[in-house]
C-alpha cells in the first residue's frame, strides 16, 4: 500500500526505469531563474508586517493605531494593533491573488509557463511602484492589488514549471527552490525593514519600492527561459519540446520519458473543461490532497500568522521596535537554514516523514507558547525578559520545524500529484486555496489574538494536530516517482483506491460508439 503507515514508492509504474538524465548548466540555469519568482512572495511576506510596525507609516495613514501603540508603548496588550483597515492592507494583496488565479490558469495551460512568470513579474512591479508612491489608502490598495496578481500567476507558474523540468530522482530538492527563494525574501525584507525603520518620514517607501527588485529580476531571467517540455508537448509544439527536453536531460536517450509525455498530453487533449473534470471521481484524491486538504493546512499551521505580524506580535510581547525587527530576521534566517534541511534531505527520507516529525514537534510548541502566555502574559503588564526572549526561541523551533516541512512541501507535493490533464486546473485551486487561507488569516488574526488571547495558540495546536492526522491517513509517498506516473499510486492505496478502481471499472463497461 501507499498511504496510511505504508509506503510504496510506485511499484506499478510503466518506464520510469527507462529514465535517463544528467544534471546539465542549461537545467540549473532554468531552475535557478524560474525559482526567482518564489522572492515575490517572501518579499511581501517579510515586508508587510515590518512596515506596519514602522512609526512612520502608521502616522500618515493610520493615526489611531500609532496613539493606542505610543499609549501601550511598553505594555503587554493583545489589542494594540487591532484594526480591520490596518489587516486589509495585508490581506487585500491575497484576495487579489486568489482571483488572479483563474486567469492565470488559462495563460498557464494555452501559453505556457513562461508566459504566466512574465505576466506575475510585470504586476508585482507596477504594484511595488505604487505603493512606493502612495499618498493615501486608496493608493496603497490598489498597490496590493497589482502585487496579489503578481503573485497568483507567479505561484500558479513556478512550482508547476520547477516539477516538470526536474528529473524524479531530484523532484523534492528542485521544487523547494520555490520555498527557498521564498523564505531568502522573507529574510531580505526583514533586514531591509530593520534598516529602512531608522530613515524616517520615508523609510517605509524604500521598503515597499524595493519589491520592484525581484519582480525586475523575474522578467529579465524569463525572456531567457526555455518553456517545460510538458507544456510544450501539451500545445503541440512536439519536434520542440523534445529538442527541449534532450537539451534539458543531457543526453539524446528521452524516448521513454517523452513517450510518457506524450500519453499524458493525449490524455490532457481529451478534457475540454479541466475544472469541472477535476471533480470527478477519479480525481478524488488529487481534489481532496492536493487541491484542497494540503494548501489550506499549510496556512492553518499559524506560520504565515508569525510572519505577517512577527514584528508586531514581539511588539505586543513588550519587545521594541528595533529589537522586535531583530526577531523577526532571526526567524526568517531559521527560515531558510529549515528549507536547505528539507532540499538535502525530502528526496531520501520522503515527504510523509517530514510532514509527521515536523508536526509533532509544531504541536508541542504551540502548546508551549499558549500555556507561557497564559501564566505570564497580563494585558497592561511588562513581560519579564526572560519569558520573552524564551518565547522567541520556541518560536525559532516553530519556524524551523514548519521551514522544513509544511512551507516547502505545501507546494511541493500538490505540484506533483496532478496528471497532465488537470495540473493547470489544479494548481489554480492549489493557490487559490493557499490564498484565499493567507487572506482569511491575514485578516483575522490580530482581531483573533485580541479576543482568544492566548487561545489562539492553542487553536492553532489542535489545527496541527488534525492536519498531522490527514496525511498519516491519506498521503502516499510520492519521492522519486515520476510525475507522469504519480497517479498509479492511487490505486495501491488502502482509501484511495476504491475511488480509482470504481472509475476504471465503468470506464471499462461503457459501450464504444
Amino acid at each position: 500500500m501507499a498511504g496510511g503507515g505504508f509506503g510504496n514508492e510506485g511499484g506499478n509504474l510503466k518506464r520510469a526505469h527507462l529514465y535517463e538524465y544528467k544534471i546539465t548548466n542549461y537545467f540549473i540555469f532554468a531552475c535557478l531563474v524560474a525559482a526567482t519568482g518564489g522572492s515575490l512572495f517572501g518579499y511581501d511576506l517579510g515586508v508587510s508586517g515590518g512596515v506596519t510596525s514602522m512609526d512612520d507609516f502608521l502616522k500618515e495613514f493610520f493615526p489611531k493605531i500609532y496613539r493606542r501603540k505610543q499609549a501601550h508603548l511598553h505594555e503587554t496588550d493583545y489589542c494594540k494593533y487591532d484594526n480591520q483597515l490596518l489587516t486589509l492592507f495585508t490581506s487585500s494583496l491575497y484576495f487579489a491573488g486568489l482571483v488572479s488565479t483563474f486567469g492565470a490558469s488559462y495563460v498557464t495551460r494555452n501559453k505556457g509557463r513562461r508566459a504566466s512568470i512574465l505576466v506575475g513579474a510585470v504586476s508585482f512591479f507596477l504594484g511595488g511602484a505604487i505603493n512606493a508612491g502612495a499618498v493615501n489608502i486608496t493608493m496603497l490598495i490598489i498597490g496590493r492589488i497589482l502585487l496579489g496578481a503578481g503573485i497568483g500567476f507567479g505561484n500558479q507558474a513556478v512550482p508547476l514549471y520547477l516539477s516538470e523540468m526536474a528529473p524524479a530522482k531530484h523532484r523534492g530538492a528542485v521544487n523547494q527552490l520555490f520555498q527557498f527563494t521564498t523564505c531568502m525574501g522573507i529574510l531580505i525584507a526583514n533586514l531591509i525593514n530593520y534598516k529602512t525603520d531608522k530613515i524616517h518620514k520615508w523609510g517605509w517607501r524604500l521598503s515597499l519600492g524595493l519589491a520592484t527588485v525581484p519582480a525586475t529580476l523575474m522578467f529579465v531571467g524569463g525572456l531567457a527561459l526555455p518553456e517545460t517540455p510538458n507544456s510544450l508537448v501539451e500545445q503541440g509544439r512536439l519536434e520542440e519540446a523534445k529538442r527541449v527536453l534532450v537539451k534539458v536531460r543531457g543526453t539524446p536517450n528521452v524516448d521513454a520519458e517523452f513517450a510518457d509525455l506524450i500519453e499524458a498530453s493525449e490524455a490532457a487533449r481529451a478534457i475540454k473543461h479541466p475544472f469541472r473534470n477535476l471533480l470527478q471521481r477519479k480525481n478524488r484524491p488529487q481534489l481532496v490532497l492536493g487541491a484542497l486538504g494540503i494548501p489550506a493546512f499549510q496556512q492553518l499551521t499559524g506560520m504565515n500568522s508569525i510572519l505577517f505580524y512577527a514584528p508586531i506580535l514581539f511588539q505586543t510581547l513588550g519587545f521594541g521596535s528595533g529589537a522586535s525587527l531583530i526577531s523577526s530576521v532571526l526567524t526568517s534566517g531559521m527560515l531558510v537554514l529549515a528549507t536547505l534541511v528539507s532540499m538535502a534531505l525530502v528526496d531520501r527520507f520522503g515527504r510523509r516523514a517530514f510532514f509527521l516529525e515536523a508536526g509533532f514537534e509544531m504541536f508541542c510548541y504551540m502548546i508551549a507558547v499558549a500555556i507561557t502566555l497564559a501564566f505570564k502574559f497580563g494585558e497592561g503588564e511588562t513581560l519579564p525578559k526572560a519569558i520573552g526572549w524564551f518565547l522567541v526561541v520556541i518560536i525559532c523551533l516553530f519556524v524551523f520545524a514548519y521551514g522544513r516541512s509544511w512551507g516547502p512541501l505545501g507546494w511541493l507535493v500538490p505540484s506533483e500529484l496532478f496528471p497532465l490533464e488537470t495540473r493547470s486546473a489544479g494548481q489554480s485551486m492549489v493557490v487559490c486555496v493557499n490564498l484565499l487561507f493567507t487572506a482569511l488569516i491575514a485578516q483575522c488574526f490580530l482581531v483573533s489574538l485580541c479576543h482568544l488571547k492566548y487561545g489562539i495558540f492553542l487553536l492553532f495546536a489542535g489545527l496541527i494536530f488534525i492536519m498531522s492526522s490527514f496525511i498519516f491517513f491519506l498521503l502516499p509517498e510520492t519521492k522519486r516517482v515520476p510525475i507522469e506516473e504519480v497517479y498509479l499510486l492511487w490505486k495501491d492505496h488502502w482509501f484511495w483506491k476504491k475511488y480509482v478502481e470504481d472509475d476504471d471499472e465503468k470506464d471499462i463497461k461503457k459501450p464504444t460508439t
